[in-house]
């Protein structure tokens, strides 16, 4: 007969002053701390969302105040409690949540006194986490103060809503406590860096009739739409439906224009600070609220051909743990069934932004346009040479002495053989679009326009189609204007041989 094995229980609850200060470094930004914060208040429902701060004072802080359902005091002590919520319970669609950890961790990221004021059914409760409390009592214990009218901030709150402040705001200064000039330069350039990804984090929740406003200092944020849908030149391909077990993901790739076909600013603006060569790939939402972008998840290879293809993959909260969504929410993982569903696609994902600038290389090289330059393809290399039998290097030849054709032609020759192709492709890997054909003067440019006039004519093109094909190839197309007034006035002097 075998005895019962029989086990001893030992408390294990961890001090408080240790762990609470090892939840400071998950790893959060600042921009997906109050990124997290936010998320709260959109699943309570808020509509108007402030950011305010103040960074010139003895004592900087920044405040998130929400006109959301708010909460009740219990609510409130239940909401500051770290761990609050199962990340296996099943969750309401709106919930951004996962771990009810986000309020403490994010927060304690940047700061040592995280204040919520929350007011709810007419009554303002509040609870304060003090780091500094917490290491002299070890305890897990929130600080109740009876009276709030002090906290600063607290008079934001509307009928509803809550307040959440950050205080001692340790991480946020770069260790420049002293210097407060410096130290408001700090904390403000840290705030311009996060408007931008605040912009595009939640630009699903700010479009729209029923839109969220969020505003900086008064100021309303702008959404930022990755995908570019209202530029009419934007490619959207069709929408796919993939059913999982735990819900149904969704995939729709887009094709942005070409930086041509926006402005200047919206291009830096949809290209962010790292540029477009950084910000293709998986755009990955949960519940609307981006998570993850400007990766291939291994799939392919960033490259400057497809540096124009975004592809939006929806999940519902349902799909964490298949997508292994972390804490901050802002890193992920493909799961097999879905990873093998998009690398079978991924060609046609990238084909949209190859097509784009294939066909404007296409006419560099199409020899009906009078290229200054030919593409030579032979044994598997790819070659760029002059164009000898352009009219521009054809007709100067002809007027030069035979003893002096053979050097020109070397010449030309030699300029082909010495493009610096090394810093091309590194100049096209990260700034293509700054990339831009040099000027001409006017005398090498009517020299170049009456040359080509004088062929085309010859070949019995008309005027139409002449400026058709000289407006596709450059120096004439950089240079258009010029082109055509020295078009004009060849044909009225009656210049063309």
């Amino acid at each position: 007969m075998h005895r019962k094995a029989t086990s001893r229980r030992a408390d294990a609850t961890p001090h408080a002053a240790s762990l609470v200060e090892g939840l400071r470094d998950i790893g959060y930004s600042l921009e997906t701390a109050i990124s997290d914060i936010i998320d709260n208040s959109i699943t309570a429902g808020a509509k108007h969302v402030r950011i305010i701060t103040e960074a010139c004072s003895e004592a900087p802080l920044i405040a998130v105040v929400d006109d959301g359902g708010g909460m009740t005091e219990d609510e409130l002590i239940a909401a500051m409690r770290p761990g609050s919520k199962n990340p296996l319970a099943a969750r309401d669609e709106p919930d951004l949540g996962r771990f009810g950890l986000g309020l403490k961790s994010a927060s304690f990221s940047q700061c040592r006194r995280l204040t919520v004021v929350s007011r709810k059914n007419g009554e303002i409760s509040a609870a304060i986490w003090d780091l500094d409390d917490v290491a002299e009592w070890n305890e897990w214990a929130v600080q109740l103060p009876d009276d709030v009218a002090e906290i600063p901030g607290v008079d934001q709150i509307g009928n509803t809503g809550t307040l959440v402040l950050w205080q001692k705001l340790d991480r946020l200064t770069g260790g420049v406590s002293h210097n407060i000039d410096k130290r408001a330069q700090i904390i403000n350039r840290r705030i311009a860096e996060t408007e931008r990804h605040l912009r595009l984090v939640f630009h699903r929740f700010m479009q729209g009739t029923k839109s969220l406003g969020i505003f900086l200092n008064g100021r309303q944020l702008q959404p930022l739409d990755p995908f570019v849908k209202n530029n009419p030149a934007t490619i959207a391909d069709p929408e796919e439906k993939i059913a999982l077990s735990h819900g149904e993901v969704e995939v729709q790739s887009f094709t942005l224009p070409h930086h041509k076909q926006m402005s200047k600013s919206e291009w830096e603006d949809v290209a962010g600070p790292e540029g477009h060569l950084k910000s293709q790939g998986f755009y990955l939402y949960r519940g609307k609220r981006l998570i993850l972008f400007g990766t291939w998840f291994g799939l392919c290879r960033q490259s400057e051909l497809t540096k124009l293809s975004r592809v939006r993959i929806d999940i519902p909260n349902s799909m964490d743990a298949d997508w292994k969504i972390d804490v901050k929410k802002s890193s992920a993982q493909l799961p097999p069934a879905v990873r093998d569903r998009l690398q079978k696609v991924i060609e046609r994902i990238q084909s949209g932004s190859k097509r784009t600038y294939m066909k404007r290389g296409q006419k560099l090289v199409d020899h009906e346009r009078l290229p200054m330059w030919n593409r030579v393809l032979a044994d598997g290399q790819i070659r760029y040479r002059p164009n000898i039998d352009h009219p521009a290097f054809s007709g100067f030849a002809e007027n030069l002495p035979l003893e002096l054709r053979r050097g020109f032609f070397n010449c030309i020759a030699l300029v082909g053989a010495s493009l610096p192709l090394e810093a091309l492709h590194a100049d096209m890997a990260g700034t293509a679009e700054q990339i831009v054909p040099d000027r001409v003067d006017e005398d090498a440019l009517t020299q170049a326009v009456k040359a080509t006039l004088s062929v085309l004519t010859e070949a019995k093109k008309d005027i139409k189609e002449i400026m058709s094909l000289m407006k596709d190839v450059d120096p004439f197309r950089s240079a258009w204007s010029d082109t055509q007034r020295i078009i004009s006035t060849t044909i009225e002097m009656k210049e063309i041989k």
